[in-house]
């Protein structure tokens, strides 16, 4: 082999220009501390404030006009709003304002867009605390209450109402998720290392969850393992329902109790063979009580439990989704794996309109149930304006937009390590002048129903 004669030393590097720094970006122009909460009528609201969002161009915005990303992309104000924002320069670009609403937007750009923010009331109840150490804080969350801050929620969030409670700077780190009409028991971790651990149990499927809920009718008796799987048909809407092609979905069901309907509102008898088919094909016009179930989700689909209890027939009673006539038709979407009876598109359309020119609400059993519940409508655009920014205002959330008979009521540890158990709520006990249960015991025959194919939980 040829030897070569290297050359001394190397090339001099080629001298690079530093990094170019985000463009100037105008701050938001207040985070009030101590956080504008007060209480009213039983709810924590949130005095009106101003608030920037920054954000960065996306992708799908190159080439774009300001008025046409915003027009199309952020609906939840009108278009003529957006407008009236970039000629005013509450919308800028880099920190200044643009000369018109057809400015085009470049890779790179922020995007930022300060605005007055109304959120939505929440109920009053405090976040109570199961439990607190180093690492961890146990709570039992209320029912309506936001877990992070996201559309129109900031403050009114679980996480922002603890900060304003132990200080600005403290950051809490949720572990698990539950919806916002859910209540129960939730864990926030103190640090990143604890968040970790835990998460990592949940997602090996060795920490068992219980939920009850108050479901209509009268459940079986015995164990029922529901092992149907789950399809999203609509992502916007978060909108979940029972379907062949699904994702693979199992939760085990056990009544606690159940509480027939009382002597003073009997059942009305049919008066007219009409009327009799149209009690058989739809059961929940008779009065026939309520039921205070067990479950225990194996798998964790979005709306898991709520939509396994609606295909079984016993929907969780003051759904407003799920339990809502309007939007599933005469069946309510029970054992309708196929769709047939009220297809995806039909439902979506129904949905779409609750909650703007309909109030959402659970299935009307009753036309004495139909004119209590129009007494106490939910949350809906009252038709209003806001004196500072024209946002359309809405109506306080009804008592339909602040519960969901649904609770998380205990995790534990496949393993018995730890086990944290919150009190049943209100709505789960035994109503006046009846006896039931006040407590739950053990999970072994929740466990024992599917111990052999999922062993994990055992």
């Amino acid at each position: 082999m040829a030897l070569v004669e290297v050359p001394k030393g190397y090339p001099p590097l080629e001298e690079k220009k530093p990094l170019q720094g985000p463009p100037p970006v105008i701050t938001t122009p207040c985070d009030p501390w101590p956080r504008p909460y007060y209480l009213e009528n039983g709810l924590r609201r949130v005095a009106p404030y101003h608030f920037t969002y920054n954000t960065y161009c996306k992708e799908r915005w190159r080439g774009r006009e300001l008025l046409d990303i915003f027009a199309s992309e952020f609906r939840d104000r009108p278009v003529e709003y957006y407008k009236e924002a970039i000629e005013s320069g509450a919308v800028v670009v880099n920190g200044k304002p643009v000369q018109t609403t057809k400015h085009i937007v470049k890779n790179g750009d922020v995007i930022s867009h300060t605005l007055h923010r109304h959120e939505p009331p929440v109920t009053a109840q405090p976040i109570s605390v199961l439990h607190e150490d180093d690492d961890m804080i146990v709570i039992n969350k209320p029912s309506g209450v936001p877990v992070h801050p996201a559309g129109r929620y900031n403050y009114n969030s679980v996480v922002e109402i603890m900060r304003a409670e132990r200080g600005h700077a403290w950051n809490p780190l949720p572990c698990n998720r539950l919806d916002r009409l859910t209540s129960g028991v939730m864990f926030i971790a103190k640090h990143p290392k604890a968040a970790e651990k835990l998460s990592m149990q949940i997602s090996q499927r060795t920490v068992r969850k219980e939920y009850v809920a108050r479901v209509k009718g009268e459940f079986p008796a015995e164990p029922v393992v529901c092992n149907m799987p789950i399809l999203q048909i609509s992502p916007k809407l978060g909108l979940n329902r029972v379907r062949a092609n699904g994702k693979s979905a199992k939760t085990v069901f056990h009544r606690l109790a159940y509480y027939p309907p009382t002597s003073d509102s009997p059942s009305k008898e049919p008066t007219t063979p009409e009327q009799a088919k149209l009690e058989e094909a739809r059961p929940w016009l008779k009065k026939e009580g309520y039921s205070i179930v067990r479950c225990l989700p194996v798998t964790g689909r979005t709306h898991q439990l709520r939509v396994h209890l609606q295909f079984l027939g016993h929907p969780i009673a003051n759904d407003p989704i799920y339990c809502n006539q309007r939007v599933w038709g005469a069946t309510l979407g029970a054992h309708d794996a196929d769709a047939s009876q009220d297809s995806d598109e039909d439902i979506i359309t129904r949905l779409s309109r609750m909650g703007k020119s309909e109030v959402a609400d659970a299935v009307a059993y009753h036309d004495e149930m139909v004119d209590e519940y129009n007494r106490k409508k939910a949350e809906k655009m009252s038709g209003e304006l806001c004196d500072v920014c024209s946002t359309p205002l809405y109506t306080d959330p009804g008592e339909q937009e602040l519960s969901l008979w649904l609770h998380s009521l205990r995790y534990e540890d496949a393993s018995g390590a730890w086990s944290y158990v919150s009190p049943l709520p209100a709505w789960a006990l035994p109503p006046e002048g009846m006896e039931g249960a006040t407590e739950v015991g053990g999970m072994d025959t929740l466990v024992e129903a599917v111990k052999d194919e999922n062993p994990e939980i055992a």
